[in-house]
């Protein structure tokens, strides 16, 4: 089984995938005048500019789901694993797909906004709309959402739900079963409260967990301040193989970087887009900053948190691809969560382990929240003229879903991760490729909320006025 999804791996994430996530957010970042950086100051003011209504979430929710799905397990063991793979170069790659990836990520949240719809009484939207709707691809959709469904249904919830009973079990000696059991309970309460309840949630635990996490960060980081600008020359001389000791795994530097970077912040990938799509605003552009903004919240500031605490540390490996170790600073514990508790423990010594258990609890948990409403997000696409079939759908969803989650608390970490590459992957190859051909509409929407920003006006979209059609929600 192992193989065979290994198989499908080195396939779907070859080094194709690469080249495309890199070209089209350079692409995106280049014919959008550089936005992330343009607009950079507006970008946390429009996460406090509306409020939820009873069909849509305010921005700041949105923000928060898209977060709570952004930060999970790979700004924690993910990044350890980046550095394991690929060295300490990894991460200036992670910073670069953060950079082109806003560009994406502001495109595909816009484009799901343009081409939302309403449905029981709630904002449903992302690529399978838009793919629908802008590129009149029926099929391509429908593809879209089984792919989504099966990756954010079946396949990512495990490394979540593995991630923490792996790190609960080192720092409290809980059975993982135990651990598994208890998000299953926490998880069932807040799913089966729908939409409303989920944004709730991301918005009380996501600010919470994550200044908690780089409040750490930053303390473990000060006492080492001495250290961080040989840090960050390790970092920039790995990337580019002008560190000797690095200079053989520069291309996995490249992969291991991009792969977890993508994984972790999601830009381009398509989850996002649901998220923003759920939002009430004026204008769609308004979610595209918000959602841009959310990749460099991710990357820069949360997996860069966790890179420089190992770092500064020396709490790490680097696998040779040769076998054996380039540098084994520790002996016997494998690459993931281990790495960031190690560096915990350094400064706060039998406080690492139960620190980062509880901060990959939080970042995990809402994370599967977050899967969660994509999985219905596209369910509730591919049923769209039946509410009780829906609904019924729903009910099996959440069941298996949990049962999903509780499997993958105990399942091998290898098995959970490979599955996890896979689901991305292939979202990834079909979202990328559907908002390249949707440049249009996107570009139009960006310049209708520019020329209204010149003419001194609180910009308001129709997609009629913009010259999008089929954006029927903003005709109304």
């Amino acid at each position: 089984m192992s193989d065979f999804i290994d198989f499908l791996n080195s396939i779907v994430w070859s080094q194709w995938l690469i080249y495309l996530c890199l070209g089209v957010g350079l692409y995106f970042t280049v014919i959008t005048r550089f936005l992330q950086i343009r607009y950079l100051p507006d970008m946390p003011k429009l996460l406090f500019g509306g409020k939820a209504t009873k069909k849509g979430v305010s921005p700041f929710q949105a923000f928060s789901m898209a977060v709570s799905g952004r930060v999970g397990t790979g700004n924690i063991a993910g990044v350890a694993t980046a550095i394991a793979m690929g060295g300490p170069g990894a991460i200036f790659w992670m910073w670069v797909i953060a950079f082109v990836g806003s560009g994406s990520a502001f495109v595909e949240a816009t484009l799901a906004q343009i081409y939302k719809e309403e449905k029981d009484g709630q904002y449903r939207g992302g690529p399978a709309y838009y793919i629908e709707k802008g590129m009149k691809a029926k099929w391509y959709a429908v593809l879209f959402a089984i792919a989504t469904i099966i990756g954010t249904g079946l396949c990512l919830p495990g490394i979540q739900a593995n991630s923490i009973g792996i790190a609960v079990e080192r720092a409290f000696s809980v059975d993982p079963l135990v651990t598994g059991s208890v998000v299953v309970v926490l998880m069932g309460i807040i799913i089966f409260g729908g939409i409303k309840r989920i944004s709730r949630a991301a918005e009380l635990i996501v600010p919470f967990m994550a200044m908690g996490y780089i409040l750490i960060a930053i303390v473990v980081i000060v006492l080492h301040l001495q250290d961080i600008p040989a840090v960050f020359a390790l970092i920039l001389k790995s990337a580019f193989a002008l560190e000797p000791a690095f200079g053989g795994v520069l291309g996995m530097a490249i992969s291991w970087g991009i792969k977890r970077g993508i994984y972790s912040n999601e830009a381009g990938q398509g989850t996002a887009p649901m998220a923003a799509a759920a939002a009430e605003v004026k204008h769609p552009v308004q979610q595209g900053l918000v959602q841009a903004f959310s990749v460099y919240f991710d990357t820069w500031f949360v997996c860069s948190a966790t890179a420089l605490m190992i770092l500064v540390t020396q709490s790490y490996n680097v696998v040779s691809p040769e076998g054996g170790f380039i540098v084994e600073h520790l002996p016997g514990i494998a690459e993931g969560p281990l790495f960031t508790q190690s560096a915990v423990d350094v400064v706060f010594p039998g406080f690492g382990s139960a620190f980062v258990a509880l901060a990959l609890f939080f970042f995990a948990f809402t994370t599967m929240m977050a899967y969660y409403f994509y999985t219905e997000n596209n369910i509730a696409y591919l049923i769209p003229s039946n509410p009780k079939l829906r609904q019924t759908v729903f009910a099996v969803i959440k069941v298996s879903f949990l049962g999903v989650v509780l499997f993958g608390a105990v399942r091998e970490a290898s098995l959970a991760w490979a599955l996890g590459d896979l689901g991305v992957g292939i979202m990834a190859w079909l979202n990328i490729i559907a908002i390249v051909i949707l440049t249009r509409p996107a570009m139009r929407c960006l310049k209708d909320f520019e020329t209204q920003r010149k003419q001194g006006k609180d910009p308001e979209f129709r997609g009629d006025e913009a010259g999008i059609q089929r954006a029927e929600f903003w005709s109304k």
